[in-house]
């Protein structure tokens, strides 16, 4: 019997410690081995050869394409080519020509390389220069050879991410088909976004590990062991999780922020700005393990002398922000548009008393990945960046803010920003790795 995907992706969640939908996150310092390269890259290719398997064709058919090609060259590269690379290709290498094609009748989907050399074990090369010196000439035998009824190609108006076919080489392309080819070409929109958002079981067993990895990094770096108040800067917590990161030979796809929000200060404050007793820290953190992201935004609070926790105020602060995250996730619906989601999510919080902000996206391959974005923090209406439909078996960063006043501050209104990971198997969200619902403490207690 075949296990729907959306339920094997809970199981393998749930074995690989996802927590409950609202489970708080833990607070824990301790950062779980990371493993070494070659295990790194045994994983990600067999996830690799798991989701050419079962991923695109699934997608070629649902989409009715019996072709797909995908051309990248060295150092331009198409961002679905760079996810298709095995572990021991770093790029496009002169120029790649990935084929995928669906003889139909339920036949396996046939995938080459119009390259000299094949990648790894998942697609083998289909060109022998010595007997064709033109490379778009052997690609153009290969189309005759198949027929295809539909060719697509990752050209988009829509999102980069669908969009990696450069001008010249479409053109090459498209002069090396004879017409009656070269009309059959049409955009592989949702071939490629479907197989960028899409998380097989496997991923989301690990997922779920990466982002506690991510946590425990910011529970150190907004802790005693890095924060000493007078004296840190909020630079030097940026540069201290940069280095940590290097030293567990980790990546990011963005720099780290560190603001501080301090009582009587209309602005947020950064860079060399000294973080004292009393201070709201906010910090924006994203790693890059097994070829998947993270994207986490947490807050600290500053103890001064005397207390054990943040002020009143700004506990409210968060709470309200967790509301905001709760009346988002509601809205999750498969079918629906980021739009759709966006504009209930905020009637529901406003009608709750709050002040929201949203501004989430998929989060995967990429850290602002394939799907539809739902709000920008500086746009709160639709958008045609919000008009894809939501798919099971995908991940987001939810990511908003919640603004509200503060007693203790004089009534001074502060943006409570969090941003956690999740996924969505076609019923309901679950955070990766809990979600944040009291502040990270810093100093004596």
């Amino acid at each position: 019997m075949r296990i729907p995907m959306s339920i094997a992706l809970a199981g393998a969640l749930l074995l690989g410690g996802a927590a409950p939908p609202s489970q708080p996150e833990r607070f824990d310092i301790a950062v779980p081995p990371v493993l070494p390269l070659r295990e790194r890259a045994k994983v990600q290719d067999a996830w690799l050869a798991e989701r050419l398997d079962t991923v695109v064709p699934r997608l070629m058919r649902g989409a009715g394409v019996d072709m797909w090609v995908l051309v990248a060259r060295e150092y331009v590269e198409d961002p679905v080519v760079a996810t298709m690379l095995d572990a021991e290709s770093f790029s496009a290498r002169r120029r790649t020509i990935l084929m995928f094609f669906d003889p139909g009748g339920g036949r396996p989907v046939e995938r080459m390389t119009v390259s000299r050399y094949g990648l790894g074990t998942l697609f083998k090369a289909a060109w022998k220069p010595e007997a064709e010196p033109d490379q778009w000439k052997r690609f153009a035998a290969l189309v005759a050879e198949r027929k295809p009824k539909k060719i697509a190609l990752n050209i988009s108006a829509q999102t980069a991410l669908a969009d990696g076919l450069t001008h010249g080489e479409y053109e090459e392309l498209r002069g090396a088909l004879p017409p009656e080819y070269a009309a059959r070409i049409a955009p592989a929109g949702a071939l490629a976004i479907g197989w960028l958002e899409t998380r097989i079981p496997a991923e989301m067993a690990r997922y779920p590990a990466i982002v506690r990895n991510a946590h425990a990094i910011i529970a150190e770096g907004l802790s005693d062991k890095v924060v000493v108040p007078g004296k840190t800067t909020a630079d030097d917590v940026v540069w201290w999780f940069r280095e940590r990161i290097a030293g567990l030979k980790l990546a990011t796809w963005f720099q780290p922020s560190l603001h501080i929000f301090r009582q009587g200060s209309k602005e947020e404050l950064t860079g060399d700005a000294v973080i004292l007793p009393g201070d709201m820290l906010w910090t924006d953190f994203g790693i890059t393990y097994l070829g998947l992201n993270t994207d986490t935004q947490h807050l600290a609070y500053v103890l001064k002398p005397g207390e054990r926790d943040a002020p009143a105020g700004l506990r409210a602060g968060m709470a309200a922000a967790n509301a905001v995250q709760d009346h988002l996730t509601a809205a999750f619906r498969t079918g629906r548009t980021g739009n759709q989601m966006l504009a209930d999510a905020r009637k529901a919080a406003r009608a709750g008393g709050l002040e929201p902000t949203i501004y989430s996206h998929p989060i995967g391959y990429h850290g602002h990945a394939a799907g539809s974005a739902i709000g920008f923090w500086d746009n709160q209406q639709a958008s045609p960046a919000g008009e894809h439909p939501l798919r099971a078996d995908t991940a987001w960063s939810i990511e908003l803010s919640a603004a509200r006043a503060v007693p203790e501050w004089g009534g001074q209104k502060v943006q409570f920003r969090l941003e956690e990971d999740a996924y969505f198997d076609g019923r309901s969200v679950r955070y990766l790795d809990g979600r944040q619902t009291r502040f990270h403490l810093i100093g004596d207690r």
